[in-house]
């Protein structure tokens, strides 16, 4: 070793701490030290497990990370800078920096961000500058950013910028949106930026109209302090008549815009019930106007709504049933009831909005009307003389001819059981009376009271402990004419061989 250079080693120490300390259980191939953890150009696809938890700067740039899996970032509490640009993120889960609540720089420049969902840095309170350039953002939304000194996002592919984009960056110093796709820009989305000190907005293909006019006035009366010389050069892209001209040096009264008008042919179509239908609204206007569809009275819960399709090209960020440009295509499918009824076609521009009515018939069959059409009520109308099977039993209406027909069979075979049955007791009970026993077994006991006509399985079954059959006999219903006396079951009358009856006659008998 050189002379002195125990000296240099140690004053190395002393200005440079960091730099020896590896800490014990770092990820294999990163480099760390006290609080710092350098993991940049390893070919990571993940986040490396191991990192330290006081770890308070995190180096994950130039890999080939696609996505930070949730929690993967809990135990790092004490991160104060996390670097992960030039990766291949496509997406961030909303809470994804939920525990890097002491977070103050996050860069994810060039990345594959194509969207960025709400909730995104939630839980980033001490956040002081985000960097999202060079992505592949087309839109932002409402709410999307919170207590941000710094905002960085150019060079993204930003067409629309809604309203509340940018709401809650109060205390927002500088906003990069230059190198964009934006042709527009609302006096609203720049309201909340009371604290702004920098604004970039060069390098987007402006549309130079009335929608634009505010921007203009705004930077001539008090806004060019927010912005450089270069930023200064605000250049149309159209209306060709100004392009390439600067913002600043267009007159208000060049700056116009021609509000919509709106063509749907036919007004009215009558379609068939199952069909899909497909109607144009062609509209025209400067700048181009959004077409939307709607169907003017309310829909119930559980109905459909109609959906606008665009007629050329992908859809727009918004999804199905998202707004188009220039024109719009109602597409139903599979047509139901719910469908019919009256619909409105509405473009709007910045110079105003213009509607046309569109009324659709649902055509139905004698069928389907026979189908759709309500059962009567039960007691409805006039009584039938059917029988019970067809008149008003909508329940056996409603069945299937076979279905009818086996429960006719099931019917008829059970009335012939029963006759059946009903014979085989009534030869026995001829047979044991006409047998010969024992003084008194013919003999038939009568109640004094009638509970009803009985059955055969009941005569059978009452008997009293010698066998001796009760029965009751119902003098008011004759069954016969008076004849001859004879005794019940044609029997002779005589001691011992039954009941005499007076008169002779036969009777309904009853329990």
């Amino acid at each position: 070793m050189a002379p002195g250079a125990p000296t240099l080693l140690l004053l190395w120490l002393l200005w440079f701490p960091d730099f020896p300390a590896r800490a014990a259980g770092c990820p294999a191939a990163c480099r760390c030290y006290s609080v710092t953890v350098e993991c940049g150009a390893l070919r990571l696809r993940v986040v490396p497990p191991g990192i330290p938890p006081g770890t308070q700067t995190l180096f994950l740039q130039d890999n080939s990370i696609a996505r930070l899996e949730p929690g993967v970032l809990a135990p790092l509490a004490a991160l104060r800078r996390l670097y992960v640009h030039n990766n291949s993120l496509r997406a961030l889960e909303p809470g994804a920096f939920r525990a890097q609540s002491r977070l103050l720089e996050l860069a994810l420049t060039g990345n594959r961000l194509r969207g960025l969902r709400v909730g995104a840095f939630a839980g980033l309170a001490q956040l002081r500058a985000l960097y999202l350039a060079g992505n592949q953002l087309v839109q932002l939304l409402d709410f999307t950013f919170l207590h941000l000194p710094e905002l960085h996002l150019q060079e993204n592919s930003i067409e629309l910028l809604e309203d509340q984009a940018l709401a809650g960056l109060s205390s927002l110093a500088l906003l990069d949106l230059s190198r964009n796709q934006l042709g527009t820009i609302s006096r609203e989305a720049l309201q909340p930026l009371a604290s702004l000190q920098v604004l970039r907005l060069t390098e987007n293909p402006w549309r130079c109209d009335c929608a634009l006019h505010w921007l203009g006035a705004w930077i001539k009366e008090g806004g060019q302090r927010l912005l450089s010389s270069r930023d200064r050069k605000i250049m149309c892209a159209e209306p060709p008549r100004l392009a390439l001209q600067s913002l600043l040096d267009v007159s208000g009264s060049s700056l116009i815009c021609i509000p919509p008008s709106v063509h749907v042919e036919p007004l009215e179509v009558t379609a068939n019930l199952g069909d899909d239908l497909r109607v144009a609204c062609q509209a025209s206007g400067y700048p181009q106007p959004l077409v939307t569809w709607r169907k003017v009275a309310q829909p119930r819960e559980g109905q459909p709504r109609a959906q606008v399709q665009p007629d050329r090209g992908a859809p727009r960020p918004g999804g199905p049933g998202a707004s188009d440009t220039g024109s719009g295509m109602l597409f139903l499918t599979n047509i139901t009831l719910a469908h019919a009824g009256k619909y409105e076609c509405e473009a709007s521009n910045a110079g105003g909005a213009a509607r046309v009515p569109f009324q659709l018939l649902v055509n139905l069959s004698r069928q389907q009307q026979l189908q759709l059409a309500p059962s009567p009520p039960p007691h409805a109308g006039p009584a039938s003389h059917e029988p019970l099977q067809e008149a008003g039993s909508m329940a056996f209406r409603a069945l299937g001819l076979a279905t009818q027909t086996a429960i006719a069979a099931a019917i008829a075979l059970l009335a012939l059981t029963a006759l059946l049955l009903a014979t085989m007791i009534c030869r026995r009970r001829r047979k044991r009376k006409k047998a010969p026993g024992p003084p008194g077994e013919g003999a038939l006991f009568v109640n004094d009271y009638s509970d009803g006509p009985c059955t055969f399985a009941q005569l059978e079954e009452l008997r009293d402990e010698r066998g001796h059959e009760m029965f009751v006999i119902d003098r008011s219903k004759p069954l016969f004419a008076e004849g001859p006396t004879e005794a019940a079951d044609g029997a002779a009358t005589g001691p011992g061989q039954g009941l005499p009856l007076q008169p002779p006659a036969a009777y309904e008998i009853h329990c």
